[in-house]
């Protein structure tokens, strides 16, 4: 936990009135601006910010059971049947880092989705520390509820300007362990990018099974991005997950970063490392386009 505390000041974004397809509108609510509560203070001098010129971006409410359900959604204006990316966010929820991440993949011409995973049980942007987050927020965030929550986001996108035959998904931290259970969930998707995601676990009623669990019978290829120093996360969870896709066919692939830790792409936090960060997007980029996600 030590190692999700930050360092000094918070940014705020913005949101667009007017949805990709020129029709929706987009609401002015706090999704995808400033950063976690806690998650505070920040490295403001590392913090990137992407410009939303020629971009359409803002939050969408997407109905899922009866839930409204916030998406941070980021296209290029005036396009339509764009390949779709899902960006799912760390522990903090879709705060402003998880937002300029959906921007930084509509620049390249995807529609980027960042739905609000955790709205059922909180906001966990607002969550005053990360004890009261993991326990109250997190830690009542079944498996089920995101792998049907995702699956809706993908129905929505395909009626609103999005093309799902080129599917692909990437998260950070949390996000990261999702991004594999997704693609073994979803054998639509094309290919998966799974920054530090957690690996292995302990079976329970929320989280029955991990990565490593269902790492044999996954199809999706994943690019798992890893550093080398993260203690939460050892090499030899890497190693039992890399022989367990060894039994499979996905054709997944690891890169190690050996000189970072975790969350070296939490650009707004010290473990950043900006070389491994610009070098682990680059390769996330490189594997949509190797694996059919353009």
């Amino acid at each position: 936990m030590k190692d999700m505390i930050t360092d000094v000041e918070s940014l705020l974004g913005q949101s667009s009135l007017s949805g990709p397809d020129g029709r929706r509108g987009f609401l002015k609510v706090a999704l995808g601006t400033g950063f976690a509560v806690a998650a505070l203070p920040v490295v403001a001098q590392n913090v990137i910010k992407t410009d939303g010129a020629g971009l359409i971006s803002g939050t969408v409410m997407v109905k899922i059971d009866g839930q409204d359900v916030p998406v941070y959604a980021s296209q290029p204006e005036g396009k339509i049947g764009l390949p779709v990316v899902l960006v799912i966010s760390e522990i903090f929820g879709v705060h402003e880092h998880i937002a300029d991440m959906a921007r930084r993949f509509a620049k390249q011409g995807y529609l980027a989705l960042a739905p609000d995973l955790f709205v059922r049980q909180g906001d966990a942007t607002k969550a005053p520390s990360m004890p009261e987050l993991m326990k109250n927020i997190v830690g009542k965030t079944p498996d089920a509820q995101v792998m049907s929550d995702l699956d809706a986001i993908v129905a929505w996108a395909k009626q609103n300007g999005g093309d799902t035959s080129r599917l692909g998904i990437t998260g950070f931290c949390w996000g990261g362990r999702v991004t594999w259970l997704y693609a073994a969930h979803n054998p639509a998707v094309k290919a998966g990018v799974a920054w530090y995601g957690r690996l292995v676990g302990e079976s329970t009623p929320f989280t029955p099974k991990h990565p490593v669990d269902i790492a044999p019978m996954l199809t999706v290829p994943v690019l798992g991005l890893y550093g080398g120093k993260d203690t939460g996360i050892p090499l030899e969870s890497i190693e039992k997950m890399k022989a367990a896709l060894a039994k499979g066919t996905s054709k997944s692939e690891f890169v190690i970063y050996p000189d970072s830790g975790h969350a070296f792409n939490a650009d707004y936090r010290p473990s950043y490392v900006a070389a491994d960060a610009k070098d682990g997007y680059a390769r996330c980029l490189a594997w949509f386009k190797a694996n059919g996600v353009v």
